[in-house]
């Protein structure tokens, strides 16, 4: 698990599994407080068993990933982006598919806009690309943060106070709604590769109509796939995860 510093100024801890396979690397993007493993373990060995190599880095200030503190600017999705692309020139990787969960998914769809030319898909697990006004009624009960972020999370993120961070965070999304909710609708028409969305109806967070509003801002191969399932639709339905995700990424390769 090594790691690489890019020209944004971070420095990116990532695993890099299968890497001599032939196939079109899938890069992995967490959500908050995770990283790869956390988050998409289980997406990862699945993805290697079936041939493909797997690139799952944490996103800067979370797990061994630098600079830290892990901090929240106005549109630190903007930054996250950055330093993906950034990260993927340093690898010298010119071409893979994206898959990020929760606010990974913002980030991947940010991503792609951003450099279309690298991204052979998109999906995304638990992220609409758009934030409305349930939005900030969700994230106002998230602090604070001591009673929501777990010892273990504190331990690997070395987050020195929890109710900053739930803040600081919180602060940073509020903005984005009172902004105009734009996540990465302002990059939609330049998503020209297959992009598919996948919810669980029970995400209060992410309902399917912010998803639907950020595809019609100009996405042209975009759908959404809502599933019986909360957040985490990898986990709690797993089965049809995989069915629907592999499907996606060969058919964007024909």
């Amino acid at each position: 698990m090594p790691f690489i510093e890019t020209s944004t100024d971070a420095k990116l801890h990532y695993d890099h599994l299968n890497p001599d396979s032939d196939n079109t690397p899938v890069l992995l993007l967490h959500g908050l407080l995770g990283t790869g493993r956390k988050d998409l373990g289980h997406v990862m060995d699945w993805l290697v068993a079936s041939g493909y190599p797997v690139i799952a880095p944490s996103l800067r200030g979370y797990g061994q990933s630098e600079p830290k503190p892990r901090d929240f600017p106005y549109r630190f999705y903007d930054r996250d982006a950055k330093d993906i692309v950034a990260f993927l020139d340093a690898l010298t990787i010119d071409k893979v598919h994206v898959l990020g969960y929760s606010d990974g998914g913002e980030v991947a769809l940010i991503s792609a806009g951003t450099a279309p030319e690298k991204f052979v898909s998109v999906t995304t697990i638990g992220s609409t690309g758009y934030f409305d006004e349930q939005v900030r009624v969700v994230v106002q009960g998230y602090r604070p943060g001591h009673i929501w972020i777990t010892k273990e999370e504190i331990e690997l993120h070395q987050i020195k106070d929890p109710d900053a961070f739930s803040r600081e965070w919180q602060r940073a999304t509020i903005m984005l709604v009172d902004s105009g909710g734009d996540v990465a609708v302002n990059v939609a028409p330049k998503l020209t590769m297959p992009v598919l969305m996948m919810l669980g109806e029970r995400d209060s967070l992410n309902p399917r109509k912010n998803a639907d509003h950020f595809l019609s801002a100009g996405v042209n191969q975009g759908r959404v796939m809502v599933f019986e399932a909360g957040h985490p639709v990898h986990d709690e339905q797993t089965e049809a995860f995989q069915k629907a995700f592999l499907a996606h990424i060969q058919a964007s390769e024909k």
